[in-house]
């Protein structure tokens, strides 16, 4: 299976369905950023601490992994030059709306998260990258290439999975049941049982992928970066999944590229 082109076809319905991670953010979200009253998520509920980023006053910004018009228009406003890149020309669409609307400087670029070739190394001041890398299966070249296009004393922001959340049976947490099924690493296309997979493919659900906290944590340090910020999150009150009565699903941390770079 091509993982990108059916997780970007995939990503276009959830568009098209009104997914809470595609709906693009108000007037009054982007007008309140021009004051300097913003904030962003990189999980479900927890804004991000505002001292992860720094000045955003000529700050070079990509948003990875990171359409929707969500994060980029609320950065864009609050003074940072920003690109969003996705793998999704739907997703894509949201944050140009936005920047039309609201006269915001943004640019976006479609293409695959663990490939940011069409950008020079030490390009980018920040990363922000929320909860995205369970979509592909591999985790190793999206941490290579975001240091390797940051600038040295740069920060990665990431949202992480819990590795630990792809042991459940989603279909048995949808009807708020909790039971242990899966052996992990998890896959949706080797994990799943035949009739299982099909009906997901019915339902044009991305394909996720658990990757371990070796790959998640110390996947970061490998590639270079320090690890200078953690928290734990979870769906919040407005999605209900039983899951989260039992742990925190959800990780994001701050990784800075050193000086010596």
């Amino acid at each position: 299976m091509d993982i990108r082109s059916y997780n970007r076809q995939a990503w276009d319905r959830q568009v098209a369905e009104k997914s809470p991670w595609t709906i693009p953010v108000d007037s009054a979200a982007v007008e309140a950023a021009r004051r300097g009253d913003w904030r962003i998520i990189l999980t479900p509920t927890k804004p991000v601490p505002k001292d992860w980023f720094g000045d955003l006053a000529d700050c070079d910004l990509l948003c990875l992994a990171s359409g929707g018009g969500q994060q980029g228009p609320i950065l864009a406003a609050a003074g940072a030059r920003v690109t969003v890149y996705d793998n999704s020309p739907a997703q894509l669409a949201q944050d140009r709306l936005v920047s039309e609307r609201e006269g915001l400087e943004l640019s976006t670029v479609e293409g695959d998260m663990r490939d940011l070739g069409v950008f020079s190394d030490s390009s980018f001041d920040l990363i922000v990258h929320p909860v995205a890398n369970c979509f592909v299966p591999d985790l190793e070249p999206v941490w290579r290439e975001a240091h390797r296009v940051l600038r040295p004393g740069g920060s990665l922001l990431s949202g992480m999975m819990n590795p630990v959340y792809f042991c459940f049976d989603f279909e048995l947490a949808e009807k708020g049941e909790v039971e242990i099924r899966y052996k992990l690493p998890y896959s949706d296309t080797t994990s799943l049982d035949g009739a299982t997979f099909k009906r997901y493919r019915k339902r044009g659900l991305p394909m996720e992928f658990s990757h371990t906290l070796t790959d998640q944590i110390a996947g970061q340090i490998k590639a270079g970066f320090v690890l200078e910020g953690f928290y734990e999150d979870d769906f919040g009150p407005d999605i209900e999944d039983p899951i989260d009565g039992y742990m925190p699903t959800m990780m994001a941390t701050r990784a800075v590229k050193p000086r010596h770079f």
